[in-house]
């Protein structure tokens, strides 16, 4: 019943964090594309521009002040809760995946930190991460966006490269993204909010606003909008085993990240030319390269001479024993018999259609291990899971040795046949 009921509260969470995290990125992707787009040649009176749009069946006619209006409008619609649930509710998604069982989600197999001090470095990083931020846009280097671009961009890589030493791969990414989605709600919160606020009083009270408030506003707002597709990609990136499970997950990460800022700039400045077109090709062959470079090497999957194992045999967990490890069979002599014997004791204590293992009532993601024909059919996806990035078990929870992914590698290698 545990497990039940941590599964549809991570469900109630997660779709929480997507709903909100879709109307937040939304938001910030329009109001810059309107920012981009207005017709700034002369505009009326008062106004920086206007531009006029079709959608849904109607025509809207948009004008942005230069400042404010004379007046305030009766209703004035402002954007703040969408980022301010975005960031609660990925607070509460890590807690519920990470936090709550940080000694197989969150620590690294083999890393000896405890789990307190584990989740006081991940909760810790965010609050970090945004105060280095902020101390470097109000810094001399604020007055250069592409130098303060370059050297955030190396810091957030830095801190991936330093959690992979200690968290698992998918908890990288995902403090990575939490640092980052951290920084885009304290511009919200300590920046763009603030500026909105004096300008709203100031209409309010006839005095002159302070221009450079709303331009602090906006420069936070469009590094809110340049953040936005990495974060997206470590969203979705615990679907993809061969980027955090890599042991070079820190470089995947900053190719992905650097592809998609390049993809974000030619949307963000299409109105003014075409000149950044190539950015989308580069990005499409980038992620080609990234690809190829990131495929599983032969060497990972075929082990050394051995000698043969008994088919029905159970391998020994040579942690557990104290023992030498056990020699396994080559690519020639490995069996399926022996390469179930395996699968059955690490992976289809989850993966069954009846798991034994407390923490699940249903089979992760579907996935299914019971028979022979299971097994064959999901080769690949176990190669990539347990031999190639060896994300899984989770944790290594079930102490899959070296010497059991190498026997499961070496049986793929052969063909993966069933006998």
């Amino acid at each position: 019943m545990e497990a039940h009921l941590t599964e549809w509260l991570n469900l109630s969470v997660r779709w929480v964090h997507m709903i909100t995290g879709i109307a937040w990125i939304g938001a910030s992707f329009y109001f810059v594309w309107l920012e981009n787009n207005l017709n700034r040649v002369n505009p009326k009176t008062g106004l920086a521009g206007d531009l006029w749009a079709i959608h849904g069946g109607g025509i809207y006619h948009l004008e942005k002040y230069k400042l404010a209006p004379p007046q305030m409008p009766e209703n004035l619609h402002w954007f703040k809760w969408e980022a301010y649930a975005t960031w609660l509710s990925g607070v509460a998604l890590m807690l519920v995946v990470y936090y709550l069982n940080p000694s197989l989600y969150l620590v690294k197999p083999g890393v000896d930190l405890a789990p307190a001090m584990a989740i006081a470095i991940g909760f810790g990083s965010m609050l970090v991460g945004y105060g280095a931020y902020h101390l470097l846009c109000n810094s001399a280097l604020g007055k250069r966006p592409a130098l303060l671009g370059a050297v955030l961009f190396v810091l957030l890589i830095a801190a991936a490269y330093g959690f992979n030493l200690i968290f698992s791969g998918r908890a990288a990414y995902i403090h990575v993204g939490a640092i980052i989605g951290t920084i885009m709600v304290g511009n919200v919160f300590f920046t763009i909010m603030p500026a909105q606020r004096a300008l709203v009083k100031a209409i309010e009270n006839q005095t002159t606003p302070d221009p450079s408030l709303p331009a602090r506003g906006l420069l936070r707002s469009r590094h809110n909008n340049y953040f936005t597709l990495p974060v997206l990609f470590i969203m979705i990136s615990n679907h993809f085993p061969s980027t955090y499970g890599s042991q070079y997950n820190w470089l995947i990460l900053a190719g992905i990240a650097m592809l998609a800022v390049l993809v974000r700039h030619y949307f963000n400045t299409r109105h003014d030319s075409s000149k950044f077109i190539w950015t989308l090709p580069a990005a499409a062959l980038g992620m080609v390269c990234l690809a190829y470079v990131t495929g599983p090497s032969m060497k990972s999957v075929t082990p050394q001479t051995a000698v043969a194992v008994s088919p029905n045999a159970p391998l020994a967990n040579p942690a557990a024993t104290g023992a030498a490890p056990a020699q396994l069979p080559t690519a020639e002599s490995a069996s399926f018999a022996q390469v179930n014997s395996v699968i059955q004791q690490r992976c289809a204590v989850c993966h069954s259609a009846t798991p034994s293992s407390p923490m699940f009532t249903a089979p992760p993601a579907g996935f299914m291990l019971d028979t022979p024909a299971q097994i064959k059919a999901q080769a690949a996806q176990i190669h990539a899971q347990s031999v190639a990035s060896q994300v899984m078990p989770l944790g290594n929870i079930t102490q899959m040795t070296e010497q059991e992914r190498e026997l499961i590698g070496a049986w793929i290698a052969h063909g993966a046949p069933l006998h």
